[in-house]
């Protein structure tokens, strides 16, 4: 077995790429090392000819325990479903790769780049994407243009290519950017409020870091690529073709220029039913047949796009740096923290938040250690918002996606902990959907939020950009809808402030796009995020100042650290006590400020007033009227206050040496003790023989 290493230092991090030595029965496998971080990705195809008329990749990033020196929480003590996180790396990976396999290639393809290794230093997603693009670089798979991948961070107005962790904390940006060495393919990130140029250079600054990854890999295919294989292609049949045209393609512009998506869906279902109709009694060679809703769907591709390119017509009407209709609302919901309600064409999302304690923080432990969000979004995509029947199950991938990208653009704006110490989770329900739902959600969380009074620092709102290209010909579109997503050639989803960029997404179906088409799609977007601001602004301008009556009573008193121990008690007694007590929840810093969270202000009264005897009454030296509640070989514990127990050791029952504690005392018994001490675990030590000598 031989491996064959090529590697290089690209902007002060060290490259590894090794093949040959694992996984040899795949069609292509590579060991990406960054650092001391490692994932191999490995590349298959089906060898069986495609039945489908489409490409079926699958991406299955997955990261495992054992990379970092962890064994798995849980029963099972082995790695479960994907988590989000891997998810959404799945999902960067594959966005890049797919347009780059040859038009007609239907043949499965998985790809499953594994995380065997992690330093604690560099974050394994980027060397994921690049190790991803090695396996198929090398295989035999019909893949042939490189992918880059590089994460962009920026400290100190530097850009730095693939930061470490410590590297990221300081940075205003978290940009991952994959591409060829022609152009830009994909794009996730977040940033603080940074102007469009400066998200440019940053992008220019990836694309040439980019451009030295390819090299390294086009350097290890010299060394051990494989010969491609020879893969027949899928194509249609052009009398079919022909036919098809002369029959339906004049009906088809027709429904298709209709601007409502419902009768434009009914019109062109309708031309679609009654091609196969007519087709069903005649005698069509092999797939013929299935071919002709395929053909059908290209024609409504070649017309829509040459409506835009040739004559800047839209489906619905609109010009190209138009956005559709927008209503928005707030207060739609009577008996929840926050509500706004954000519609944009035939694209609604339902904005939701609750506000709840330090407690309610989002906790997950990850391969790279434990994870905590006092802020996250959730985004939900029932078939009703597209007028369809499906199954409702877990969150799938999209939903996952879109949830994070409109988390990552609002979270830039949420308030610090010491501004804000609670938690805050918001949902978006798409109601209906016809295109950018995933920024939709992004104007009715800002909103919501707003309204429950929850202190972001600015609205924030996003927009879905376009793009029609045909040869060197191309045009942008403003706040693309389904049809325009679907038959176009990108979207690229831009949130942000009045002052600045916070979130980003860019998906590519061709082989990628220039910075000069980026640069006009981000100031076009900035247009048109200005516009949603303002309209969102009408419905509610500032931040309330208090939060909603439907919130939670919260208040917050101040204790004096060495009551801490009191006020929590052995093994948490005392507190929870109070919490079942008061129904009340109960968070307890270390420097003395303790929060009180409860659904009426009574309640949080209550707790108040039970916080405040509990510290008030247990202090040493002082005398109690007290209950023995239980009598033991060693004492007795006696109740001094409110479930509040100490212990009154056998050697202070009585002066001279006590035998048996039943000898003086029983359960029941009521008594005087005095309050010799509270250790660091809140345990209160009593006595009796000590109440009068004054110590």
């Amino acid at each position: 077995m031989e491996e064959i290493k090529v590697e290089k230092v690209i902007r002060g991090k060290a490259y590894v790429f090794r093949t040959g030595l694992l996984a040899k029965q795949a069609n292509g496998a590579v060991l990406v090392s960054i650092g001391d971080t490692e994932v191999l990705s490995t590349a298959v195809m089906s060898k069986e000819k495609p039945s489908t008329d489409f490409f079926p990749l699958t991406v299955q990033y997955n990261e495992k325990y054992y990379a970092n020196g962890k064994i798995p929480g849980g029963y099972f003590k082995r790695e479960g479903k994907l988590s989000d996180d891997e998810v959404f790396v799945c999902r960067m990976i594959d966005r890049p790769l797919r347009p780059l396999f040859p038009e007609g290639f239907f043949n499965e393809v998985q790809v499953i780049p594994t995380v065997v290794s992690i330093d604690g230093t560099h974050p394994s997603d980027v060397a994921g994407m690049i190790a991803s693009s090695c396996a198929l670089v090398v295989s035999d798979i019909p893949f042939s243009a490189p992918v880059g991948a590089v994460r962009v961070a920026c400290v100190d107005g530097e850009f730095i290519a693939n930061p470490t962790y410590d590297e990221m904390k300081l940075s205003t940006m978290d940009l991952i950017v994959a591409g060829t060495d022609k152009a830009i393919t994909m794009i996730e990130g977040d940033c603080h409020e940074l102007s469009e140029d400066f998200v440019l250079k940053a992008i220019e600054f990836a694309h040439e870091v980019i451009r030295e990854i390819i090299t390294l890999q086009e350097e290890l295919r010299g060394k051990a690529g494989k010969e491609k294989l020879a893969v027949e292609l899928f194509s249609y049949d052009e009398t079919l073709k022909k036919e098809l045209r002369s029959n339906f393609y004049k009906t088809l512009e027709k429904a298709l220029s209709s601007a409502d998506k419902i009768k434009r869906e009914s019109d062109v279902k309708a031309i679609k039913d009654e091609a196969l109709e007519i087709y069903k009694g005649k005698e069509l060679a092999g797939n013929l047949y299935e071919q002709i809703a395929s053909i059908l769907h290209d024609f409504e591709k070649e017309f829509v796009r040459k409506e835009i390119i040739e004559h800047e017509r839209r489906s619905d009407g609109r010009g190209l740096s138009e956005l559709r209709p927008i209503d928005c609302r707030v207060d739609v919901l009577k008996n929840v923290h926050g509500s706004a309600l954000f519609t944009r064409g035939q694209t609604q999302s339902l904005g939701i938040v609750t506000i709840g304690s330090l407690s309610d923080v989002f906790s997950n432990e990850t391969v790279q250690g434990e994870n905590k969000k006092r802020f996250f979004l959730h985004y939900n995509f029932p078939p009703f918002s597209v007028g369809e029947v499906g199954r409702l199950g877990a969150a799938g991938r999209r939903e996952i996606g879109h949830g994070m990208l409109a988390e990552r653009s609002l979270a830039v704006m949420f308030p610090s902990e010491e501004e804000f110490p609670f938690t805050v989770r918001a949902v978006s329900e798409i109601l209906e959907s016809n295109g950018s739902s995933s920024m939709a959600s992004i104007c009715s969380g800002s909103m919501a939020m707003m309204s429950a009074g929850i202190p972001l620092k600015k609205p924030v709102a996003g927009v879905a950009m376009g793009l029609i290209m045909e040869g060197d010909k191309y045009k942008v579109l403003t706040d693309i809808q389904g049809l325009e997503d679907h038959l176009g050639d990108m979207d690229f989803k831009v949130a942000g402030t009045a002052e600045g960029i916070t979130g980003f997404q860019l998906d590519i179906k061709i082989e990628g796009i220039t910075l000069e088409i980026m640069k006009k799609a981000l100031y076009q977007a900035k247009e048109a995020r200005l516009e949603i601001l303002g309209k969102m602004s009408k419905a509610i301008k500032d931040v309330r100042s208090t939060f909603n009556k439907t919130a939670p009573s919260i208040h917050t008193v101040n204790i004096p650290t060495d009551k801490i121990k009191i006020l929590i008690g052995p093994s948490g007694k005392n507190i929870k006590k109070i919490i079942e007590m008061t129904g009340s929840q109960v968070d307890i810093s270390d420097n003395g400020e303790v929060r009180i969270f409860s659904k009426n202000e009574e309640a949080v009264k209550k707790t108040i007033v039970a916080i405040e005897e509990m510290i008030g009454m247990v202090k040493i030296g002082a005398i109690y009227e007290g209950t023995v509640k239980k009598i033991t070989t060693f004492g007795a514990f006696v109740e001094i206050f409110n479930g509040t127990d100490g212990l009154l050791h056998i050697s202070e029952i009585a002066e001279g040496r006590v035998n048996r504690v039943e000898d003086h005392l029983r359960e029941g018994q009521q008594l005087r003790v005095k309050v010799l001490g509270v250790d660091d675990r809140g345990k209160i030590s009593l006595s009796i023989k000590k109440m009068d000598d004054g110590s």
